[in-house]
């Protein structure tokens, strides 16, 4: 009489068991069934790269709680990005944005402060910056401006340097009708003239552009002595084609003569 027994060896090796009726003494070995792995095929034609212009903000940009940070972002950054409505400071230099339209800052009413500095801009729409009326900060910087658009009534600073400023690009009143402020920069520009300061400047720089004269009533009041203009405490002109001694009574009313280096 034969007796058949089943045999089960489990062996510690991965994936290998061996189990088989033994017959004469022997068993056979099988390894388990595997499951069949489709890998699919690379696709030939990869998506292109996303554009600034079509990501989110938000994936674009560091956005934290009424500020926005877009610092040289990669995709290159052409325009203004539209941005949450309760964005308080936008910062968004060293890019490639080259035109400000009136639409980019549209219902932006909570902006205090735009940085755009180390731009390409070369023309900023005339409306661009006029509704925003809690604006207090612009930085315009490092661009490629030959005219400045209508400022907002509540500016303490602007910071201009480094464009292609034109006198004829620059309202003659633009600064007058601000009456907060206080920190103007328009140096290495190509200004001819100097612009009607408002009383409320502090720092003044028009350092390295084409100013050339300067009158009794630029910063003084010609005819008056007792004029003190108590608030400004730094001018710049250096740099300029002008020969401040032609001009004794144009600093009268000032604590401190301008700074910097002149012939």
């Amino acid at each position: 009489m034969h007796l058949e027994m089943l045999i089960c060896v489990i062996l510690i090796i991965p994936s290998l068991v061996l189990c088989s009726p033994a017959k004469n003494g022997y068993i056979e070995a099988r390894a388990p069934k595997k499951d069949i792995v489709t890998i699919p095929e690379f696709p030939q034609d990869l998506p292109a790269k996303p554009e600034a212009a079509v990501l989110p903000t938000c994936l674009l940009c560091v956005c934290l709680i009424g500020s926005v940070y877009c610092e040289e972002v990669f995709p290159q950054m052409t325009a203004i990005p539209a941005l949450p409505r309760e964005t308080t400071y936008l910062y968004a230099r060293f890019n490639q944005i080259n035109k400000i339209k009136n639409k980019d800052f549209a219902d932006m009413g909570a902006l205090k402060r735009i940085d755009l500095t180390g731009n390409i801009i070369s023309e900023i729409e005339d409306g661009a910056f006029s509704k925003l009326t809690n604006l207090e900060e612009l930085f315009l910087a490092e661009n490629r401006l030959t005219k400045l658009p209508m400022l907002p009534s509540k500016l303490t600073t602007l910071n201009a340097n480094f464009n292609l400023l034109k006198s004829k690009g620059v309202r003659s009143n633009a600064f007058k009708k601000l009456p907060e402020l206080a920190f103007l920069y328009l140096g290495n520009n190509k200004l001819e003239v100097i612009p009607q300061l408002p009383e409320s400047l502090q720092i003044v720089h028009l350092n390295n552009n084409n100013i050339n004269t300067i009158t009794d009533q630029t910063f003084c009041k010609g005819n008056t002595t007792q004029y003190i203009r108590s608030t400004m405490e730094e001018v710049r002109l250096d740099g300029n084609p002008l020969v401040l001694a032609q001009h004794p009574n144009s600093f009268i009313c000032l604590r401190n003569l301008p700074t910097g280096h002149y012939h």
